[in-house]
């Protein structure tokens, strides 16, 4: 293999740039080329890319983002589209292509390969939601900065003695919001897979834990609890007919019902992109590395349509097909164990 592709697709996660620098670096090693596609498959149908060298990624495994850009582009489940893709890897000289990116991501590397291009994907998604790995690029970072900005948004409650509902990314998912919540000693934490009653899960239990002493709280919100009905994987959920019945389709909606029926005064605050930026923790630079020459190593001894994965704490790879098809359980267990605690 003499020269390969490299994009990064959806959401950015930090650590991104420097699974790209581990792919140039490893590449370069073995006498492999390196051409980075900008904006995903989307750039691979306009043919945005350039030439990466060992000195243009040097210094980028301190850098938040992705060079490359990212964006999602849901024109690429057309065959025809797909295989303008496959027609331009080879004007590009390109016999080989790493993905960066989560789920969608990986369908779209999944179609290239059956398609006549081999793929490797890298899982880089905040959410961690990526069924055959047990870490994904970005998720440490994120969750990293979530406790940071609960922790100071808990001091602000405990000072006024006020209840601080904060929402936190996850996409479909509850784990950064039970991650984050368990990290923080937050009183509640509400999440799609889990079905709560308003009254008895939270109005109740604050009120419990306000009868015992305690003055201010933590309650951290996953953004999908506020996903429509129309999401149907969750949509039988108590929660999501709570939500209906009461009009609550945001944290501040759901903020101002629960200062009403609480009497505790309280701040809603929805955190955002902020979760997604800034430079990758060491344990994100080192994953990053590690799954960047494993992805390499990959495509040179000619295996494709994997996925590089953690398995039992080890860098590997999974099949990209039945990677796809599986599904990953919530630990409810988890979500109790957490409780339990923060009462």
């Amino acid at each position: 293999m003499n020269t390969i592709g490299i994009m990064t697709s959806g959401g950015d996660s930090p650590g991104m740039n420097a699974a790209i620098r581990a792919v140039v670096k490893q590449a370069k090693a073995n006498g492999i080329k390196v051409i980075g596609i900008n904006k995903g498959y989307k750039g691979l149908i306009e043919m945005d890319c350039q030439e990466l060298t060992s000195a243009s990624v040097e210094d980028l495994y301190r850098k938040g983002g992705t060079i490359l850009k990212t964006a999602r582009y849901k024109n690429f489940k057309d065959p025809e589209v797909v295989a303008q893709g496959v027609e331009n890897c080879k004007k590009l000289g390109i016999e080989g292509m790493v993905v960066i990116g989560g789920d969608g991501s990986f369908r779209g590397a999944r179609d290239l390969t059956h398609a006549g291009i081999p793929c490797v994907g890298i899982p880089g998604t905040i959410d961690n939601d990526i069924v055959c790995t047990e870490d994904t690029i970005g998720f440490d970072s994120s969750m990293n900065i979530i406790t940071d900005c609960i922790s100071k948004l808990r001091d602000t409650s405990e000072t006024l003695d006020r209840c601080s509902v904060i929402e936190v990314m996850g996409a479909g998912a509850g784990w950064m919001a039970l991650e984050g919540g368990i990290a923080s000693g937050a009183d509640i934490m509400l999440v799609p897979e889990v079905e709560f009653d308003f009254q008895k899960d939270v109005i109740d239990l604050i009120k419990a834990k306000k009868e015992s002493g305690q003055n201010y709280f933590v309650i951290v919100i996953a953004e999908c609890v506020f996903f429509p009905e129309s999401n149907s994987k969750h949509k039988k959920n108590k929660n999501f007919q709570y939500v209906n019945e009461n009009g609550i389709e945001t944290v501040e909606k759901f903020t101002k019902k629960f200062q009403e029926m609480s009497g505790i005064e309280s701040r809603a605050t929805v955190l955002g992109h902020i979760q997604r930026g800034g430079a990758p923790t060491f344990h994100d630079c080192i994953l990053a590395t590690n799954m960047g020459v494993h992805a390499v190593e990959l495509l040179k001894n000619n295996k494709s349509a994997r996925v590089v994965v953690v398995k039992d704490g080890k860098i590997t790879d999974f099949d990209i097909d039945e990677g796809l098809a599986m599904k990953k359980p919530f630990d409810k267990d988890r979500l109790e164990m957490a409780t339990k605690l923060n009462f």
